[in-house]
């Protein structure tokens, strides 16, 4: 802790000694058509208050350009004659690098001059106009702003109503009591198994993220009845997208991390003459996950880059890709005695890599029309070996024997296209396909030390391994899909389409129907309704466990399973209640069928599933389970104006299922309330005020997750190894959570160079929640381990 204060203590020296000139900044960009994506020539943006005016028009690409603007936050007003006019607020202009905004404007159904200029309060609509509710954008700048983040873009979502995280250690994202399965990740377009470090097959989180969150532009995150371009995922969707890199002129960012580590960033123009650039990042791994639970050293890396080729003849063609390695050892003599993750009587290894390769093609057919074509390669996988530790009375090793090999790799190679017609002002038209070809390489040899394993040769290890399994498998999961979007009047408009799925190993088939409808009954009040049905595959480690079905002979058991389904229903109102005030209600409900249980009478179900590095795993499953989830969300926000933004969500809900024994159960992630309060103010100083320091706090409760108690006379009697009371699963509740994180910066802007430093405070009242419960073989008892305690994670970032 005297380390870190001493650096604090040294950085802040540094930054608030540098002498600040009156520094100006240019903040170019593109407007384009909201349906069709044409260039909108002549459209005018101008910097609010500016004296003189200060502004620019479109140029033929629908390109602009405005120099000399202000450092700070700075808002822009965009009109074109027969658009919907749209502000920009709250722009934060640094003197370190240009800023770039690509800008939407809808078309006017009723043509007129003048339309009402959008207020602040309506910047969080989703940039895909086909999401009518359940639907938020989000940006670097919220990113980096909020307390607690990390710099992970999963954990920016927890701030949002209807999403919890109860774990500190991982960045699983639980929507309306939904899995974590159920959440689909893509990037540019393509789905990715998982973006995360340390990652296991099936699962969607991880510890560390290895998205660059300064490499992404603005996305949405959509969190139930989602549109028909979205399939495969039953909870919500991560839809990211890379930004391109400046076309004028090359830029530099250096940060340091205490969490997420050292990172370089290169941008700059390829040709000019084409406006094509490239964008690149690297990041290493430098400290230790304590902020994760584990006092094992982690090793992690990962680079993303994306090149925009620039306008040709055959279109516009980018390519974009990331990529992470990481690995971690946990050595049982090593561990201390609050490790969530390891085990004194064991050395296990990690090591997990993802990746992504992509290209992309945009072609113009005309003003109105446009298809964009995608090839893409991610890979997802994941290495464990596991010695078993043999000790004497005195815990000095005797031996050590090799129990667990796992070697899993999942490829996808895929293609999309998208056709996009917008035929006038009313109808635009959307139709699509999107093939996975996924390729399976899973093994694992389990070496099992149950006291029924004979030992022969009297060695304390068993003599054989009990199970060996192979399985290289290649199929492809086909989509289409079809939507329209009919704008009735500019206060009215709906959205209806089908998404289909074909899962060629299962030879299963499913059509999605979806619709949703959004009134915008007055200037400040907006209703909107959406239903949908969304199916998922199962996913891999379920659909190919193989299953004991006699001594050493293994069966997979569960390769007939269908998808699995559920219909969303989701009513929402936003009223705006100031010019930067918005108050926005869901009401939701979710029905969940088809869901995989076990054949016979239990209380397993595929619902609680994801939470963890592993699935629990059952074999002969059925798809006979059913759950529901209903509940109510509110988000009261105030956007960052006035030197300052407001966060208030709250979600009440309920989530229960069926197994096969038709007991009505919470699910593993019923959690019932989810409450957070995010406050944050800046202190303008310097010359011209162009310098700030900033403030953020986050403080977030939620009622405690069920879990299933251990059976400890049965786990005795199986060498140690827990037996849960399935006949009583998720009768029990973990302590309710309780975190507060506060975040004290500073932004300091000199010519061309602009640097950011915080200390982020997580976790600052120390509070012990509760992680899990385990059979101790020491204490021979359950006992409770812990949370995360007190974390300060350091940041310093560098732009020029």
């Amino acid at each position: 802790m005297k380390n870190l204060k001493a650096i604090i203590i040294t950085i802040l020296g540094i930054l608030t000694s540098i002498v600040s000139l009156a520094q100006k900044q240019t903040v170019k960009g593109t407007i384009l058509d909201a349906q069709a994506e044409y260039p909108l020539i002549g459209a005018t943006i101008q910097l609010v208050d500016s004296d003189p005016i200060k502004g620019a028009i479109t140029e033929v690409d629908g390109s602009f350009r405005i120099d000399d603007v202000p450092i700070g936050r700075q808002t822009f007003a965009v009109t074109y004659v027969g658009y919907k006019s749209i502000t920009v607020p709250n722009v934060l202009v640094t003197s370190g690098k240009e800023v770039i905004l690509n800008l939407l404007l809808e078309e006017s159904v009723e043509r007129l001059q003048e339309v009402v200029v959008t207020t602040d309060a309506d910047k969080d609509l989703p940039i895909n106009e086909m999401a009518k509710v359940s639907a938020r954008t989000f940006s670097i700048e919220e990113v980096t702003r909020f307390s607690g983040g990390r710099n992970d873009v999963a954990k920016l979502a927890t701030s949002f109503a209807g999403v919890s995280a109860t774990n500190d250690s991982r960045n699983d994202i639980v929507v309306r009591g939904n899995s974590p399965v159920g959440l689909l990740w893509r990037i540019e377009g393509i789905p990715i198994a998982t973006t995360n470090h340390f990652n296991t097959l099936g699962t969607t989180g991880g510890p560390v993220n290895a998205l660059n969150t300064n490499m992404l532009r603005t996305s949405d995150f959509l969190t139930g009845a989602f549109p028909a371009e979205y399939g495969n995922a039953n909870a919500a969707v991560f839809d990211v997208m890379f930004r391109n890199g400046n076309t004028d002129k090359f830029e530099f960012t250096g940060q340091m991390s205490a969490f997420s580590g050292l990172e370089f960033m290169a941008e700059g123009p390829i040709n000019k003459e084409n406006n094509s650039s490239f964008v690149t990042s690297y990041r290493y791994g430098i400290a230790s996950l304590a902020a994760t639970g584990t006092s094992a050293v982690p090793l992690y890396q990962d680079l993303s880059f994306k090149a925009n080729l620039g306008e040709s003849k055959l279109g516009r063609f980018e390519l974009f890709g990331f990529s992470g390695k990481s690995s971690i050892d946990f050595l049982g003599d090593e561990i201390q005695e609050d490790d969530l993750f390891a085990d004194p009587a064991v050395d296990a290894f990690v090591d997990s890599e993802i990746g992504l390769l992509g290209v992309s093609n945009t072609l113009r057919f005309g003003q109105n029309t446009y298809l964009k074509t995608s090839l893409a390669a991610s890979t997802n996988a994941h290495t464990y070996t596991q010695d078993n530790r043999i000790l004497d009375e005195n815990e000095e090793l005797i031996k050590s024997y090799r129990s667990i090999n796992v070697d899993n790799r999942e490829n996808r190679y895929t293609i999309t296209s998208t056709l996009n017609h917008k035929f006038n002002s009313h109808w635009t038209l959307c139709v699509g396909f999107l093939n996975e070809t996924y390729d399976m390489n899973l093994f694992s040899e389990n070496r099992d030390d149950r006291a029924e394993i004979p030992d022969n040769n009297n060695d304390s290890i068993p003599d054989y391994f009990l199970l060996e399994v192979g399985l290289e498998e290649q199929y492809n999961l086909l989509q289409n899909y079809a939507q329209a979007e009919y704008k009735i009047t500019d206060e009215l408009s709906t959205t209806f389409g089908v998404h289909t799925q074909y899962h060629e190993f299962t030879e299963k088939f499913i059509a999605e129907p979806r619709a949703a409808i959004s009134w915008q009954q007055s200037d400040v009040q907006r209703i909107s309704f959406a239903y949908g049905l969304h199916a998922q595959a199962i996913p891999a480690p379920i659909l190919f466990y193989r299953e004991e079905t006699s001594p050493g002979v293994t069966e997979a058991t569960n390769v007939g399973l269908d998808f699995m389904k559920a219909h969303h229903y989701v009513l929402g109102l936003d009223r705006n209640l100031g010019p930067s005030w918005r108050l926005k209600t869901e009401f939701y409900y979710q029905s969940l069928f088809d869901v995989p249980v076990t054949s016979s009478p239990g209380s397993y179900s595929i619902i609680n599933e994801g939470s963890d590095f592993i699935f629990e795993q059952e074999g002969s499953l059925v798809n006979e389970g059913s759950g529901f989830n209903y509940g109510t969300e509110i988000t009261l926000e105030k956007f960052f104006s006035n030197s300052y933004y407001l966060l208030l969500t709250g979600s009440l809900f309920e989530s229960q299922y069926k197994g096969s024994d038709g007991i009505q159960r919470s699910t593993g992630f019923n959690s019932n309330y989810v409450l957070n309060m995010l406050f944050g103010k800046e202190w303008k100083f310097g010359s011209n005020s162009q310098n700030a320091w900033t403030f953020d706090t986050k403080l977030t409760t939620s009622g405690g997750r069920p879990f299933t108690p251990i059976d400890i006379e049965a786990t005795r009697s199986n060498a140690g190894r827990e037996v849960r009371m399935d006949d009583i699963a998720y009768s029990q509740r973990y302590g309710e959570y309780f975190r507060w994180d506060v975040k004290f910066g500073v932004r300091l802007n000199r010519r061309k160079v602009s640097h950011q430093f915080f200390v982020d405070f997580q976790n600052v009242t120390n509070r012990q929640n509760e992680f899990v419960r385990r059979y101790n073989e020491v204490t021979d008892q359950v006992n409770t381990v812990e949370q995360i305690g007190f974390f300060p994670d350091v940041m310093y970032r560098i732009q020029f």
